[in-house]
């Protein structure tokens, strides 16, 4: 006799058993499963090729715009099904993602980048849009200064709150984050950390992919590994962080700087994978 999982609480992103395969050939997630709690916060890690982009382009709707496709497995946003969805519709459901790279219209001013935010995304007046822009500028003072600016003639660090600001402007439950630390400097990158912090506080969940471990491990609740497409090690970031595998491959310390690491068990991983 077979059994149904129960579906996840709302606003619980929920991935089971996901494969995904690009062609006929090249497999770049086998069996992942993994959980974003409504408001939690996660962090996925791994080496280039790992699958921690495939992974982010499938939640968002566009793995079959890059040649990808679900060849097993659900994704699932609370009780919404949203395996194969469009990502209009995923926006419409409440997860948005923020690219690697920013990717900002470099012509438009500051506050019509934010305003490209809010297209596609029904039931919502131009008064709630300039609600908004209001909190959206609030939330990234500088910004609010810049409004007029081309985007095109921002920092880095402030690109990267712009993108920021116009996924916000679709009022996600869920923000998938790629790469937001890529190519900034030190202080930036802990400006940006303060700001995911915020919006987390405020209630959103964040899915984050980043490069910066360190960084990565201190923004998330619970962290995954990937590697080669599979779940390595999965756990309460703080866990993580002390086991001998993170602390040498990610962290760049050894198992010698500290005594007492957490080792590698399976236990850590029970939670996540199953």
């Amino acid at each position: 006799m077979s059994s149904t999982a129960p579906p996840a609480p709302p606003d619980t992103l929920d991935i089971r058993d996901l494969t995904v395969e690009y062609g006929r050939s090249v497999r770049a997630l086998s069996g992942v499963s993994l959980q974003v709690p409504a408001g939690g916060t996660v962090a996925l890690l791994g080496a280039n090729g790992s699958g921690k982009t495939t992974l982010m382009r499938a939640v968002s709707g566009v793995l079959a715009l890059h040649g990808g496709l679900v060849r097993s497995g659900t994704i699932s946003f609370g009780a919404l099904p949203l395996t194969d969805r469009s990502s209009a519709d995923i926006v419409a459901a409440g997860i948005v993602q923020v690219p690697e790279g920013r990717r900002v219209f470099a012509d438009l001013s500051v506050e019509d980048n934010l305003r490209a935010g809010r297209l596609g995304v029904t039931g919502r007046s131009r008064a709630e849009a300039r609600d908004t822009i209001a909190q959206i500028y609030e939330l990234f003072p500088v910004l609010a200064d810049r409004r007029r600016r081309a985007a095109g003639l921002l920092s880095g660090g402030e690109q990267q709150m712009l993108a920021m600001g116009r996924a916000l402007m679709a009022r996600p439950r869920l923000l998938l984050l790629d790469e937001p630390s890529l190519g900034l400097a030190p202080q930036m990158t802990e400006r940006i950390a303060g700001l995911v912090r915020r919006i987390h506080e405020q209630g959103t969940g964040v899915l984050v992919v980043e490069q910066n471990a360190a960084l990565a491990l201190e923004l998330a609740d619970h962290a995954c590994v990937l590697d080669v497409g599979r779940i390595r090690l999965a756990g309460p970031s703080e866990e993580l962080s002390r086991t001998d595998e993170v602390r040498r491959l990610y962290l760049g310390e050894s198992p010698d700087d500290e005594a007492g690491p957490v080792p590698c068990v399976p236990r850590q991983l029970a939670r996540w994978t199953g």
